[in-house]
């Protein structure tokens, strides 16, 4: 089943690179599956269900052979004399081999606890993978937005060049018959190849852009794809959906389990054993010859006092639920922080853009007066291009506060993990 999903999963990413334009939801799922630490969740799981199989041996007897041989400075002996009879006492030298088998029969519910000890901890490690993969969207959304900057500017740019390339055509029309100075071209023509000159650094800028953004998703992402604007929704409340706030949860019944095992250990735990052996003297120590020999029971064994070590290790553990208390604590200030930034920043950008509107609308009255006056020669075409490039400004602050504005929407909205 896991395999399936994988499956569809990467088919859907490597779709989604197919297209001629990607969303930033396109990328948030290439980082959540090509990301090199996405691999410890598998990593993780196997790890998990070796240690439950480590644990669950403790149901399983226990075979223990052991094999000795010694020779000892004195033996016990008799003291006294029997008549019409005769003790040996036993050798020096002895020799001993035994197999032990040994069964929990009962042990408080000390394996069952630790079973969901390993569990909770697997819980706890997934999480953390998970906060840690979503602390890398921000960088996303950074490289999304740099990209959709520079192909909003190379819009801007082109529509310029456009405009200038047919303006030319109009000077130089008036400089053939002799309207214009016969400089006029040859300053739009220069204007033109400083175009050019902008149009390369932009290209550069994409290139290294999209390669860090491929870098980061895990996958080739060719420059020439086109980003789509991302529809950004914010809500008003500060309510905090973040996956740190479900660590912090899992981290405290982590140490919940713990506890639970820790109490456990100090149950008393029932057994039973069965030991065979062979050896010199066996159990008759009155023997002096090898003997087989075997022994069956049960055994209990109970911890009945160990200087409260126990105790304060419990204790210990309420400490740390305590510290993750505060960790909690300091985390939503710092977001809370955080989203009252973003959301400062989202109203001052707001106010940017209807300024940038009636700017670029005066701009254009401008320009078109300037069109009209190097037409007639009253103005130089260098006075010309000077009130194309503040249109073009003007054009731009507003595309760049336009995607300023959504940066800020789309942090707003991580920062508190929607």
């Amino acid at each position: 089943m896991k395999k399936t999903i994988t499956f569809v999963i990467l088919f859907v990413s490597f779709y989604a690179i197919g297209q001629e334009k990607l969303q930033l939801t396109d990328l948030y799922k290439l980082l959540n599956t090509n990301y090199p630490l996405t691999q410890q969740t598998t990593l993780l799981e196997k790890q998990h269900q070796l240690d439950l199989e480590v644990i669950n041996t403790e149901n399983l007897p226990k075979l223990e052979f052991a094999a000795q041989a010694t020779y000892q400075s004195d033996v016990t002996q008799i003291p006294i004399v029997i008549p019409n009879s005769t003790i040996e006492p036993p050798n020096k030298d002895q020799y001993k081999a035994t197999i032990s088998v040994n069964q929990l029969i009962y042990a408080g519910g000390l394996v069952k606890a630790s079973s969901e000890a390993k569990t909770a901890a697997l819980k706890t490690n997934l999480k953390q993978v998970e906060v840690n993969l979503y602390q890398l969207k921000k960088q996303v959304n950074q490289l999304y937005f740099s990209i959709l900057f520079q192909q909003e500017k190379k819009v801007l740019l082109n529509s310029k060049k456009e405009l200038l390339e047919a303006k030319l055509k109009e000077v130089k029309a008036g400089v053939k018959y002799g309207v214009l100075l016969p400089s006029s071209d040859s300053v739009l023509e220069t204007e033109l190849l400083k175009i050019n000159q902008q149009f390369i650094e932009i290209e550069s800028n994409k290139i290294s852009l999209f390669q860090s953004l491929s870098n980061l998703v895990g996958t080739e992402i060719s420059s020439n794809k086109t980003l789509e604007n991302p529809q950004t929704i914010t809500a008003e409340n500060n309510e905090i959906n973040r996956p740190e706030l479900d660590l912090f949860q899992l981290k405290k019944e982590q140490i919940d389990n713990t506890e639970t095992v820790l109490s456990k250990q100090i149950a008393p735990k029932l057994s039973s054993f069965a030991t065979g052996g062979y050896g010199n003297p066996g159990l008759n120590a009155l023997d002096n010859s090898f003997q087989t020999f075997y022994m069956v029971g049960v055994k209990l064994n109970w911890n009945v006092f160990d200087w409260n070590a126990n105790k304060k290790q419990r204790e210990s553990l309420k400490i740390n639920k305590e510290i993750i208390d505060t960790e909690e604590a300091v985390f939503k200030l710092n977001t809370n922080i955080e989203l009252d930034q973003n959301k400062a920043e989202i109203e001052k950008i707001s106010a940017f853009i209807p300024n940038d509107n009636l700017i670029i609308q005066l701009q254009k009255n401008i320009l078109k007066t300037a069109e009209s006056q190097l037409k007639n020669g009253v103005i130089t075409a260098s006075a010309y291009i000077t009130e194309l490039t503040n249109l073009y400004e003007a054009e731009n602050n507003l595309s760049t506060h336009k995607i300023q504005l959504l940066l800020a929407q789309t942090n707003y909205n991580t920062t508190k993990g929607n």
